[in-house]
């Protein structure tokens, strides 16, 4: 089972490291908090972003290799664990029951700068929001 651990900000650019290795346009940015899953290396990331006092969970990659393992679910678990504000996703509707079982429920209202957000996405995909 891999180890998990938030990434001290020096290291921020080894999460970006594995983004780009999985072909994946995503980045951490200096706000981010950036939690990993590691086995030798780095195999999932995700990031918790301060908005509106709470979190947004964003950014949420598992190497292809590794997927279905239940490195996802346990990461996400670890990283909200000291967690005590609302957290908030944007997830492609497939992928509601995954975050379900994790306690996150459909949120039809969003803070303000989320929901701005989730419209502009929602020009280009599908997405539904979710909250813890």
């Amino acid at each position: 089972m891999p180890t998990f651990r938030r990434l001290p900000d020096h290291l921020r650019p080894l999460a970006d490291k594995f983004y780009r290795s999985q072909h994946s346009a995503m980045r951490t940015r200096a706000a981010h908090q950036v939690w990993v899953a590691e086995d030798k290396q780095i195999i999932a990331a995700l990031c918790l972003q301060p908005m509106a006092h709470g979190q947004w969970l964003t950014s949420l990659l598992v190497d292809a290799d590794q997927r279905h393992r239940g490195v996802a679910s346990a990461l996400i678990t670890c990283a909200l664990q000291k967690v005590d504000t609302p957290v908030w996703l944007f997830c492609h509707p497939d992928l509601e029951s995954f975050y379900s079982r994790l306690g996150f429920e459909p949120c039809p209202s969003l803070p303000e700068t989320l929901a701005e957000r989730l419209q502009r996405y929602r020009l280009k995909k599908i997405l539904n929001a979710m909250a813890l």
